[in-house]
């Protein structure tokens, strides 16, 4: 082993070709057929030393360059003074498929557990969401969206609240029917202009269906969807905490409409005001007493029906 080169690439030398092809990293970089492997130096002077090892070398800006070096040569590689650290290739993940996999959603979604948000309302509260993006649409093109409220659409508020307009899941299937975008928005006007509301939902619960193969479903993808696009108070503004601490009220209330329990992922702000965070914390905590007491009062009925059971089954007998 050699201290020039990083740890994983001295893992990946040691390793059988059996345990490199098992593996996720081990095996990146190294070219079976050739008995090659792709490097990445740090270095300083002249690569004139490494340019008589590798096979290739293509040098970068600020002494750094990516070999390709017969692997019964990378000892003397490490031998070159010039070289001050070789690493291997690592493979690159796109956000959601890593995502999911750091945050070991990947074993919840296989058997037997296969939990894929079925039953539940995931909410987003953000920038608004593109609704007839597929990820949020069914097999049959209806949208998988409860309801959307976007604030900064003036006209017809849900009820409660004096802002912005709420589009129910009717009226985007109407919209949807239509066959542009223009038409579409002509019946559901709002947009995600920024995108990130979007990109939110669907990581949080995208279905996948804009992907081949869906591979890049979200970690809810069987969930229904409830969306908040937060309103700006002024042009050019930016939404407020009272925008947002209306939103999360408006998705636990629609929650408890259709008695669903409810995930909410809030607009990526840091939220500086005390009670903005009181409020998702107490929304989250009152949420969390409804479900378990529900769950409990399950468990109850259940109990009593199985004592039932057993005491007619004794009596028969």
């Amino acid at each position: 082993m050699s201290q020039k080169a990083e740890n994983l690439l001295n893992l990946a030398l040691d390793a059988t070709s059996e345990e490199r092809e098992k593996s996720l990293e081990l095996e990146v970089g190294y070219q079976p057929l050739d008995q090659e492997w792709d490097l990445i130096i740090k270095y300083s002077g002249n690569l004139e030393a490494v340019r008589e090892i590798a096979s290739s070398v293509t040098e970068l800006s600020n002494e750094y360059a990516i070999l390709t070096v017969p692997e019964s040569r990378i000892e003397q590689l490490t031998r070159v003074p010039q070289i001050e650290y070789i690493e291997k290739p690592k493979r690159l993940f796109f956000e959601a498929a890593n995502g999911k996999r750091a945050s070991c959603i990947l074993p919840v979604q296989a058997a037997p557990l296969k939990l894929y948000g079925k039953g539940i309302l995931t909410a987003v509260i953000d920038s608004g969401i593109d609704y007839s993006h597929p990820d949020f649409r069914n097999t049959d093109g209806s949208t998988r969206i409860r309801a959307l409220w976007d604030q900064s659409i003036a006209g017809n508020p849900p009820e409660g609240y004096f802002l912005g307009t709420e589009y129910t899941q009717d009226q985007i299937n109407a919209a949807l029917q239509e066959p542009t975008k223009i038409r579409q928005e002509q019946v559901v006007p709002s947009r995600d202009v920024s995108g990130h509301g979007t990109s939110v939902a669907a990581i949080a619960a995208g279905n996948g269906r804009g992907s081949v193969g869906g591979i890049y479903a979200g970690v809810a993808p069987e969930s229904e969807l409830l969306i908040v696009k937060l309103g700006n108070p002024r042009r050019e503004g930016f939404p407020r905490t009272t925008e947002l601490m209306q939103g999360a009220d408006y998705v636990l209330r629609k929650a408890l409409e259709y008695r669903m329990p409810v995930a909410i992922s809030p607009h990526n702000i840091q939220v500086y005001t005390t009670l903005s965070t009181q409020l998702v914390a107490e929304i989250d905590k009152d949420a969390k007493a409804h479900y378990r007491t529900r769950s409990q009062q399950i468990n109850m009925i259940l109990t009593e029906y199985y004592k039932t059971q057993t005491t007619t089954k004794h009596e028969s007998e």
